[in-house]
């Protein structure tokens, strides 16, 4: 066997005994997993881990099982049953990625990862994903996981991120026809479970004879990060506005932008100072304290003022609007309830 194969032939051995079971995948030597699941458990695992989005995966599959019926859903259901998994512009390209797959290819995807690419909102790490794990293609799957791994085996010396398209070639001469579906989950299930970030479980790896970072007696030190530019901090106001039966006014945010086609509390603009700010009715506006939330950019403090009265919104339950709200926004409205 070439040095390759044996590399191979040990990391799927090494999977067919410890790979994870998660709800979304067929375990290694079942029939393939039914494409749509795969694709939804993509898309949904960008930027999330495994263990925040299961639940929201067997929620969309119950309510949603087939693709066909992702398609005919509502924006607006979709947009509240993605809420708290963040990065919201994935939802609006779930929607027209499933609508172009129900109405322009029969309900069936494109079983290559060219035809894939091709859908709205599918990038090259998804159409890989799903070529080689739906459709048993071979592909360069190529996660966070995968990168950690690689930067390892060959102690690559060039800093993230300017090391993605190295770490993605490297990846690339491990791909062969033998199993491709199950490679790349090996691959991810190794870097998630034993080729951790912070303390790689080395005496766990079936990869250590062919580690360059293991040999080097410091594999943790790969791979090499470059220095992270400050986070920019903004400020403003949302507005907890109840009426006299003590419903929530919520606002639908516009389709473009951050929390883009989602809903919300009313808030100012995230980059004025709060004395340029004017609330969204006339009403006695009261300080209710504020809250903190993060984003990959920025982070951001917000005022929260609370007042009773009316006007032209979506008024919601509270409970209701605490349960379908994106976080930023549940934090804000937690605080004006308090």
């Amino acid at each position: 066997m070439r040095p390759v194969s044996v590399l191979r032939a040990a990391l799927l051995d090494w999977y067919d005994a410890h790979g994870r079971s998660l709800t979304w995948r067929a375990p290694p030597g079942s029939p393939r997993p039914d494409p749509y699941k795969v694709w939804l458990s993509e898309v949904m695992l960008q930027q999330t881990t495994t263990a925040h989005a299961a639940p929201y995966f067997e929620a969309f599959t119950a309510r949603w099982p087939t693709v066909a019926d992702l398609a005919a859903a509502e924006d607006g259901d979709v947009m509240a049953a993605w809420a708290g998994l963040g990065y919201y512009a994935r939802a609006r390209n779930l929607l027209a990625c499933a609508r172009a797959v129900a109405n322009d290819h029969g309900g069936v995807f494109p079983d290559t990862e060219a035809g894939l690419l091709a859908l709205p909102g599918v990038g090259a790490y998804t159409a890989a994903a799903v070529a080689a794990i739906a459709f048993g293609r071979p592909a360069n799957v190529v996660d966070g996981n995968v990168e950690r791994v690689m930067a390892r085996l060959f102690a690559v010396e060039t800093p993230l991120p300017a090391a993605k398209p190295e770490l993605k070639r490297l990846a690339a001469t491990l791909v062969a026809d033998d199993r491709p579906g199950d490679w790349p989950q090996a691959l991810m299930d190794l870097g998630a479970t034993v080729c951790r970030p912070g303390a790689p479980l080395c005496g766990a790896c079936p990869l250590t004879v062919w580690c360059a970072g293991y040999a080097s007696g410091q594999p943790g030190r790969w791979p090499l990060k470059a220095k992270k530019a400050d986070r920019p901090h903004r400020t403003g106001i949302a507005w907890v506005l109840r009426d006299e039966e003590g419903r929530v006014a919520l606002v639908r945010r516009p389709d473009k932008g951050l929390l883009g086609g989602m809903t919300g509390l009313p808030t100012s603009d995230w980059s004025v100072s709060q004395a340029d700010a004017a609330p969204p009715v006339a009403a006695d506006w009261r300080e209710a304290g504020a809250i903190e939330h993060v984003f990959t950019h920025f982070s951001l403090t917000l005022t929260v003022r609370t007042a009773t009265g009316a006007g032209d919104f979506l008024w919601t339950d509270p409970d209701a609007a605490l349960a379908a709200l994106p976080t930023v926004f549940r934090k804000a409205l937690e605080r004006g309830l308090a």
